[in-house]
C-alpha cells in the first residue's frame, strides 16, 4: 500500500502545474473599458445635459454627437449639433485631433476653443467627445478596491492611476474599472496642480449597439458637491458618416441627417 501511495504521490508532482490566470495589465484593463464605453462602429448618440444646484434643477441642454473612429490614431473624431435650448440650436462643436472648433451661425465664424471650458455646469467641451482614453492617458494599476457604484451597489474594480499624454482633457486621473466586466464605474480627474476638478459616476448600463454601454454620467463638482451635473446618452444608432463632415470647413453646412 505505501508503495502505491508513494508512486501516486510521484506522478502528481511530475504533473505540469496548470498555469494561474494571467494577470491584466494596465493597457488591457483601460482598453476593455474603452470598448464597453465606445461603439466600434460610427454611431450617434443624444446627449442631455442638466445642471443641478443643491437638487434643484437650473439650466438643460441636448446635442446630438456623432462619433467616428480614425483608424489611422485609433482615436474618435466628434461632430456635436446643439439641439436645445433654442438660443443655442443649431450651433456645433467639431473634435478631429487635437483641435476643437466652435460654430456658431449667427456670426458665422469658427473659432478654436479649449476642452476644458465649461459647457454647462461641471460639463466640460471634451466632456461630450467621443474619447478613447488608452490613446490619451498613461495608465498604471494603482490596486483592487471595492466601491459603491452609481447604484449604490458594491463593485469589485481595478483602480488605475492615469497621467496625461500630453493631449487629454486632464492632467491626471484616477480610474475605477469593474473587474467582472471591465465597466467603468468612477473617475476622479485632477489639473495639473493638483486640484481635484469632478467625480463621475458611470451607470445606467444597457444594452445598445451590441453590448451593455452606460447612459448616465453624473459629474459632482470636487470642491462643492451641491453642485452636480447629470449627463444621459440616449438614441444609440449606428451611422454612415461621411470623412467631409470632420472638416472644419463643413462646418456651416452641417445639419446633421
Amino acid at each position: 500500500m505505501k508503495l502505491l501511495l508513494s508512486a501516486a504521490v510521484l506522478t502528481l508532482l511530475a504533473l505540469p502545474a496548470c498555469p494561474a490566470e494571467e494577470a491584466k495589465t494596465a493597457d488591457v484593463i483601460i482598453a476593455e473599458a474603452d470598448a464597453v464605453r465606445n461603439p466600434d462602429k460610427p454611431f450617434s448618440i443624444i446627449v442631455s445635459i442638466a445642471e443641478y444646484r443643491g437638487g434643484k434643477k437650473e439650466n438643460a441642454m441636448s446635442l446630438n454627437v456623432y462619433s467616428k473612429e480614425n483608424t489611422a490614431t485609433g482615436q474618435y473624431r466628434t461632430l456635436a449639433l446643439f439641439l436645445s435650448p433654442p438660443k443655442d440650436e443649431g450651433k456645433v462643436m467639431l473634435k478631429n485631433g487635437n483641435e476643437l472648433w466652435f460654430y456658431d451661425p449667427v456670426s458665422k465664424a469658427s473659432v478654436r476653443i479649449s476642452p476644458q471650458q465649461r459647457l454647462m455646469g461641471q460639463a466640460s467641451n471634451g466632456d461630450v467627445m467621443t474619447v478613447n482614453m488608452r490613446k490619451d492617458y498613461k495608465a498604471a494599476i494603482a490596486g483592487e478596491e471595492t466601491i459603491t457604484d452609481s447604484s449604490k451597489k458594491k463593485a469589485a474594480c481595478y483602480k488605475l492611476e492615469l497621467t496625461s499624454r500630453g493631449e487629454s482633457n486632464y492632467y491626471r486621473a484616477e480610474y475605477w474599472v469593474e473587474k467582472a466586466d471591465s465597466r467603468p464605474v468612477k473617475g476622479k480627474f485632477y489639473s495639473d496642480s493638483g486640484r481635484l476638478l469632478k467625480i463621475v459616476y458611470f451607470g445606467g448600463y444597457k444594452a445598445e449597439l451590441g453590448r451593455e454601454r452606460p447612459t448616465e454620467a453624473v459629474i459632482i463638482d470636487g470642491v462643492d458637491p451641491k453642485l452636480v451635473t447629470k449627463m444621459l446618452f440616449t438614441d444609440y444608432t449606428e451611422r454612415k458618416i461621411p470623412e467631409e463632415w470632420f472638416q472644419k470647413e463643413y462646418l456651416p453646412r452641417f445639419k446633421g441627417d
